[in-house]
């Protein structure tokens, strides 16, 4: 599906063109995937390009469950089961000789000494477990974070038992729930592959591939001591993002930033696509509010989205909005906030500078505004929780100080929480940002400096905010639920004037 791209003319007349920056499909219904039938894919080695991770695909087998009857529950029993269940298992998950374990002090590493799941050797499983341990300290004392429910005697203790196996080619490893605990909290156990072979995983070193996966992966188990149940987008982004804060330097994560709200604004913060990153990219919207409020703040999202009796019981965006309550911000606010930002990530993201993933996104578009076409109009259909942006630069003939851009914006009612911010880039390399407040009715209008004397270009980023949802319609967005104000039309009309001097 190709939005539409409006390219000026002379005189600030537009066109319409095709958009270039691609967008991902509509995102499946969960009614209309087989949760059964994806984790077998998945764990044989066989996924669709549509699939999901194994951890969401066991996940989402896991939720389905309870609603399974005859073989297909068995079925899915020998999916979820752990691979010390050993060769009877009908799938051929199982370990198929008779498994052995090194322990630390809150996990044990289980594997074979023979077959092809068997490590290369003692010394990797030795370097899984510390990598393990050093995880578990990290997210668990260091960050404050919850330890993983215990799982009585299952794998031999109460430790968290991860399983080498050789999983085949770009399955990395998974997390899967396993015992039901207090709400919707559970027990677990994870699988790492048993060597991460560059013939199998080229694009990292065999021991960085260990690292981030194993970051990733246990901060799902961390999940599962909230709400196994969160919204999908959270569950994954957040994973990534913690990537960044065990191991900085592996830098894995960065790939993702293409599919995310830095690239790709206009597509929704919440969504998770099957067959694009955009739920593993967003991790850049949890890393923006690290930076602006603390490493705390994402561990407050998750005790708001928690499902313990303790925790605030929220979707995931009510559970950033209740976070940002308690520091008097408004999510409205801090979301126009962090899309203005991404519209400049060096000055915005201390790892960006001279790094190609975060190169400066592409806007809707890059105008010139001269004396014979001082008006440019831009019209632009936004989705819930998405962004757009438009870069107008004076022309070297606007060089009077008193040239301003007048910015009117034509956006939705204020129900829907339309938000924009003007960026002014100055020459000496420093900008500033605007905030545009809009009538109840969805109209804004806000001057900024023009001269080119001394500005640069003047960004015009607008935001449909909303976050109305009619929960419960088997969907992969918040709360499962419909978004009520998508496709929500932007018109930003953008004009350089001289305003009189007053009398």
């Amino acid at each position: 599906m190709l939005g539409l791209l409006l390219a000026p003319l002379s005189g600030g007349v537009t066109v319409a063109s095709a958009d270039p920056r691609p967008l991902p499909p509509e995102p499946a219904s969960r009614e209309s995937v087989s949760p059964l039938g994806t984790a077998g894919r998945v764990l044989a080695g066989d996924a669709l390009a549509t699939d999901p991770s194994a951890t969401m695909a066991l996940r989402d087998l896991w939720l389905a469950r309870p609603d399974l009857t005859g073989t297909d529950a068995l079925e899915a029993t020998a999916l979820l089961a752990r691979p010390t269940d050993g060769a009877a298992d009908p799938f051929d998950n199982g370990y198929t000789v008779a498994s052995t374990k090194q322990c630390g002090t809150k996990v044990c590493v289980h594997y074979v000494p023979t077959t092809t799941d068997a490590p290369p050797s003692t010394e990797w499983v030795a370097l899984t477990l510390a990598t393990m341990e050093a995880v578990y300290d990290r997210e668990v004392r260091q960050l404050g974070y919850r330890a993983p429910r215990k799982d009585g005697i299952d794998g031999g203790d109460a430790r968290l038992d991860v399983y080498l196996k050789d999983l085949g080619v770009g399955l990395y490893g998974y997390c899967a729930a396993e015992r039901d605990k207090a709400a919707r909290t559970a027990s677990g156990f994870c699988v790492l592959d048993n060597d991460y072979s560059p013939t199998q995983f080229p694009a990292k070193t065999p021991e960085d591939n260990l690292r981030v996966t194993a970051a990733h992966e246990f901060f799902h188990a961390v999940q599962y001591s909230y709400d196994y149940a969160e919204d999908p987008w959270m569950l994954e982004s957040t994973a990534t993002w913690m990537e960044e804060q065990v191991f900085d330097d592996v830098n894995d994560n960065r790939q993702y930033l293409r599919q995310s709200q830095l690239q790709a604004p206009y597509v929704h913060l919440d969504a998770f696509s099957t067959s694009h990153g955009f739920q593993y990219g967003n991790w850049i919207f949890w890393e923006y509010l690290t930076e602006r409020f603390g490493t705390g703040f994402v561990k407050k999202a998750w005790e708001s989205a928690g499902s313990l009796r303790k925790d605030g019981r929220n979707h995931s965006i009510d559970a950033v909005k209740a976070v940002l309550r308690k520091k008097r911000q408004s999510f409205t606010d801090v979301y126009a906030d962090f899309a203005a930002a991404n519209t400049t990530p060096a000055l915005t993201y201390p790892e960006a500078p001279g790094v190609a993933e975060y190169a400066n996104p592409l806007p809707l578009a890059d105008e010139t505004l001269t004396r014979a076409a001082k008006r440019h109009v831009e019209r632009k259909k936004v989705d819930h929780l998405a962004a757009e942006a438009i870069n107008l630069r004076p022309a070297a003939e606007l060089s009077g100080r008193r040239w301003k851009l007048r910015v009117n914006i034509s956006g939705p009612p204020r129900s829907s929480s339309p938000a924009a911010r003007l960026i002014v880039h100055k020459l000496d390399g420093t900008l500033t940002s605007r905030r545009v407040r809009f009538s109840r009715g969805g109209r804004a209008q806000r001057l900024a400096p023009f001269s080119s004397t001394k500005v640069l270009a003047v960004t015009v980023s607008f935001a449909n905010v909303s976050t109305r949802f009619r929960c419960g319609r088997a969907t992969e967005f918040v709360c499962q639920g419909e978004a009520l104000d998508d496709n929500k039309l932007f018109t930003v009309v953008a004009k350089a004037v001289k305003p009189r001097k007053r009398r």
